[in-house]
C-alpha cells in the first residue's frame, strides 16, 4: 500500500511539477545587476532552496546564511553541526560533540532539518545522520517560515541541497585519514550521457567510512550510496530522480556525565575524564539505516507560467541502546562521595516513514510598471513514527571516576522488558501563495498559508489543528549597494494534548518575528555584508511558575531579541567569512534559554597563492561562543538552581595544495585542543565539546 501511494504521488508530481522559468529581467541600474551576479562567496539560492525562489539574497528581505561544499572542505567540517559553526545566529553544537545527529539551533530555538524543500527528520533518534559529502550546500533561513513550510520553529529552518546531475562529465575519488583513526573513501562521479549531454545525465555519490571518535569505544562507521538521474525529454521539461541509502553503525557520544566531577569537584577533589566511556560495552549501540527516494520535476509551460514539484518517500530505522549513570533530579547528587551511582539501561527500536510532496505553480509577469513572481502551491505530508522501548533504572553500580563494566545485562535481557509503543501518525496539508513584486528599486513580498495538521495515536487519541500564517517584507535597492529591508513573519507548531484545567485541546505554539536590516554589496568588490536586528515572540507555551493554578496551562511566552552581523568577501586571493551575533533570550519564567550563549563570533580567512606558490592555500579561523546557563527549581530546597558553563574560544587551521588532477588538504579543528563543556543541565548532566581533530584529504579529479 505504501509503495502504491508512492507511485501515485510520483505520478501527481510528474504531471503537475516543474522547473522555474528564468526570472524576468531585473530592474534598477545595469551595473548593479552585473556586480550582483559576481557574488560567488555566499552561494546562490534556487527554486528548491530555502526560499523556494532563485531571487538573489540581495533582493530578499530576510537574513539567510549559505555554506557551500567548498566551504565544508576548506573549513574541515565532518558533520552538519561542523558546517554551521561559522554561521551567524546559529548555535551549532548546543549539546557538544555528538554521533546521534545534528542539533543546531537558530536564533536560540530548535531548527527543523529540510532536504530539497521537504522535511527530513521527524521525532528523535530514528534516522541516519545526513552526510555532508552528498550535499551541494547548506542554507539557513532565519526566523519563522510557516508561510513556505507549514508547522515549524519560529527560529528558522535548515535546508540542505542535494548534489544533482549536471551537464559536464567529471568526477573525483577522495581518500581521508584523520584523528581517532578516521578512514574514509568517497567518490562523486557525474556523467553527461555521450550524444545526449543536455538531455540525460547521471551522478553517483558514494562513501565508506571506518572510524573511531574522541570517545574510543564509540565508532562512527558509515556507508552511503546515492545515485541520481536527470532527464530532459522535451524542451522545458526536467525530471530528476535521487536515491540515498545510508547505513551507520555507531554508539552515542553523549555520555550524560554527572555535574559532580565535571562542572563541580567531587568530594575527594577528583575530576571525571570528560572523554571517558560511561556506557556498557556489548550493550550500547546506535545503528541506523535509511532509504530515501526523491523526485524533482520541472515544466515550463510558456513564457510566463511554469510548474515544479518535489516528492519523497523516506523509510528509516534506528536500533538505539545506551547505559548511563541514573538521573536523580534537580540538585540531587547522581553519584556519592566516591563517585558511585546506579546504572540506567535504555533500549529503543525506532522507526519512521514519510510520504510527502510539494507542488507549486509559478508565474513571472508584469502589471504596468510592477514585476511579479507569483508562487502558489500545495504541500502534503504523511508521517508515522514508532518507538518500542525498555527502561531499567538503578541497576548495579558504576564508578564515574573509574568506570568498570561488570554486571551488564545482555541485550536480550533488557529487550525482554520492551513495551510495544503505539504508532503516531501526522498528516498535514498546506496551501500557500506568495508574491514578490518589484517597482523600480523597491522590492516587496507578501504571502499567506493555510494549514491543517492531524496528529493521531494508533488506537488512541486524535487531534486536528488549523492555522493561518502570514509574512510580508520590503527592501529598497539603494545607492552604493546599500539595501535596507524590513520584514514580518509568523510560525505555528501543534501541541498535542488536553489542558487538564479547561479540558480543551491545547493550542498550537505561535511565533512571530519583526526583523529590520541592511544588506551591503560594495561596488567592484565580491562581497556581501548583512546586518540584522530581530524580535521573536513565542506564545502558547506551558505556564510560567508564577501562574501555577491559573485557569489554563498555556500562558507562557518566550522572547528572543538579537543582532547579527555576517560578512563574506573574496578580495584577490583572500577569502574572508566573519560573523558576530548577540541574543537576549527569556523563557516563560524570565530566565535565559538553556544552552544558548548571548555572544558568538567567528572569523575564517583563507588565501590562495599565485605565482611561484600557485596551487597553495593557507588559512584558518577562530570561533568564540559565550557562556550559557541552565535554570530550574532545586528538588531539595525548592529555590532557583542555576548551572553555568564558561564561554570558549577555539581555532581551526586549513592548508591545501592543488597539483594537476590532485587536490591535497590538511585541516585541524580546535587546534589547541581546548577542553570545554557546551552545556551542563540542571537535571544533572554535562556535555563535553569537540576535541582537536586533524584530517588529511587527497582527491584525484578527472
Amino acid at each position: 500500500m505504501r509503495l502504491s501511494l508512492l507511485a501515485t504521488t510520483a505520478q501527481i508530481a510528474l504531471l503537475s511539477a516543474a522547473p522555474a522559468y528564468a526570472q524576468s529581467a531585473q530592474t534598477g541600474d545595469p551595473e548593479d545587476q552585473r556586480e550582483e551576479t559576481t557574488i560567488i562567496v555566499t552561494g546562490a539560492l534556487s527554486d528548491f532552496g530555502a526560499t523556494k525562489s532563485d531571487k538573489p539574497i540581495m533582493e530578499t528581505a530576510r537574513s539567510i546564511s549559505i555554506e557551500t561544499a567548498r566551504d565544508f572542505q576548506e573549513k574541515g567540517a565532518q558533520s552538519l553541526d561542523d558546517v554551521l559553526t561559522y554561521s551567524a545566529g546559529v548555535t551549532a553544537e548546543p549539546f557538544g560533540f555528538s554521533t546521534r545527529g545534528d542539533f543546531a539551533q537558530v536564533r536560540g530555538l530548535d531548527a527543523p532539518e529540510y532536504r530539497d524543500n521537504l522535511q527530513y527528520l521527524f521525532g528523535y533518534y530514528n534516522n541516519t545522520r545526513q552526510d555532508i559529502y552528498t550535499l551541494e550546500q547548506v542554507e539557513v533561513l532565519k526566523g519563522p517560515a510557516s508561510v513556505l513550510y507549514g508547522a515549524g520553529s519560529p527560529g528558522g529552518i535548515i535546508n540542505v541541497v542535494t548534489k544533482r546531475p549536471h551537464g559536464t562529465s567529471e568526477g573525483e575519488v577522495r581518500v581521508d585519514y584523520g584523528s581517532f583513526d578516521r578512514k574514509q573513501i568517497a567518490t562523486d562521479i557525474n556523467i553527461a550521457i555521450p550524444g545526449a549531454e543536455d538531455s540525460a545525465q547521471f551522478r553517483f555519490v558514494g562513501l565508506l567510512r571506518d572510524s573511531d571518535t574522541q570517545i574510543k569505544e564509540v565508532s562512527d562507521d558509515k556507508l552511503v550510496i546515492a545515485p541520481a538521474f536527470t532527464a530532459r525529454p522535451a524542451p522545458g521539461t526536467e525530471i530528476t530522480i535521487l536515491a540515498n541509502y545510508s547505513d551507520q553503525n555507531s554508539d552515542t557520544a553523549h555520555q550524560f556525565l554527572p555535574v559532580t566531577g565535571t562542572l563541580f569537584e567531587g568530594a575527594s577533589g577528583e575530576k571525571i575524564d570528560p572523554y571517558s566511556y560511561h556506557g556498557a560495552p556489548g550493550f550500547n549501540a546506535y545503528d541506523t539505516e535509511s532509504l530515501a527516494l526523491t523526485l524533482i520535476a520541472e515544466q515550463q509551460i510558456n513564457r510566463i507560467f511554469s510548474v515544479e514539484g518535489v516528492a519523497r518517500y523516506l523509510d528509516t530505522h534506528a536500533d538505539y541502546r545506551q547505559a548511563w549513570i541514573s538521573f536523580r533530579g534537580n540538585g540531587v547528587p547522581r553519584i556519592d562521595a566516591e563517585g558511585n551511582g546506579g546504572w540506567t539501561f535504555y533500549l529503543a527500536d525506532n522507526r519512521s516513514e514519510q510520504m510527502a510532496f510539494d507542488v507549486r505553480a509559478r508565474a513571472d509577469f508584469t502589471t504596468g510598471p510592477i514585476e511579479h513572481e507569483l508562487l502558489a502551491g500545495v504541500q502534503y505530508q504523511d508521517v508515522f513514527t514508532d518507538s518500542d522501548t525498555a527502561y531499567l533504572a538503578d541497576l548495579g553500580t558504576l564508578n564515574a571516576f573509574d568506570p568498570q563494566y561488570a554486571g551488564v545485562p545482555t541485550v536480550a535481557e533488557v529487550e525482554s522488558m520492551k513495551g510495544d509503543g503505539p504508532r503516531n501518525y501526522v498528516k498535514s496539508t498546506g496551501y500557500y501563495i506568495s508574491n514578490q513584486m518589484s517597482l523600480g528599486n523597491l522590492v516587496a513580498n507578501a504571502g499567506v498559508r493555510f494549514d491543517n495538521v492531524t496528529n493521531r495515536v494508533e488506537n488512541g487519541s486524535r487531534q486536528e489543528d488549523d492555522a493561518t500564517s502570514f509574512s510580508v517584507g520590503v527592501l529598497w535597492r539603494g545607492p552604493a549597494g546599500i539595501s535596507p529591508y524590513a520584514s514580518y513573519a509568523e510560525s505555528f507548531e501543534p501541541v498535542v494534548g488536553i489542558d487538564t484545567l479547561t479540558n480543551e485541546q491545547l493550542l498550537p505554539q505561535e511565533g512571530r518575528q519583526y526583523e529590520v536590516g541592511i544588506k551591503y554589496q560594495p561596488r567592484g568588490v565580491n562581497a556581501l555584508v548583512t546586518l540584522s536586528a530581530f524580535d521573536i515572540e513565542v506564545s502558547n507555551l506551558p505556564n510560567p511558575n508564577s501562574l501555577v493554578g491559573g485557569d489554563s496551562q498555556q500562558e507562557g511566552v518566550s522572547k528572543v531579541r538579537g543582532v547579527e552581523l555576517e560578512a563574506n568577501a573574496l578580495v584577490g586571493g583572500l577569502r574572508l567569512d566573519g560573523n558576530v551575533s548577540y541574543l537576549d533570550t527569556k523563557d516563560p519564567d524570565g530566565y535565559r534559554l538553556t544552552s544558548i550563549a548571548d555572544w558568538q563570533a567567528s572569523l575564517f580567512a583563507l588565501y590562495n597563492f599565485t605565482g611561484a606558490l600557485d596551487g597553495f592555500s593557507l588559512g584558518g579561523g577562530v570561533r568564540y561562543v559565550g557562556g550559557n546557563e541552565s535554570n530550574g527549581l532545586s528538588a531539595i530546597e525548592g529555590s532557583l538552581l542555576t548551572y553555568r558553563v564558561d564561554g570558549h574560544t577555539v581555532g581551526d587551521l586549513s592548508a591545501g595544495y592543488d597539483f594537476g588532477p590532485f587536490e591535497l588538504r590538511l585541516t585541524a579543528r580546535n587546534v589547541t585542543n581546548e577542553e570545554y563543556f557546551s552545556v551542563c543541565l540542571v537535571r544533572g548532566d554535562c556535555y563535553p565539546g569537540e576535541k582537536r581533530s586533524i584530517n588529511g584529504s587527497l582527491a584525484y579529479k578527472f
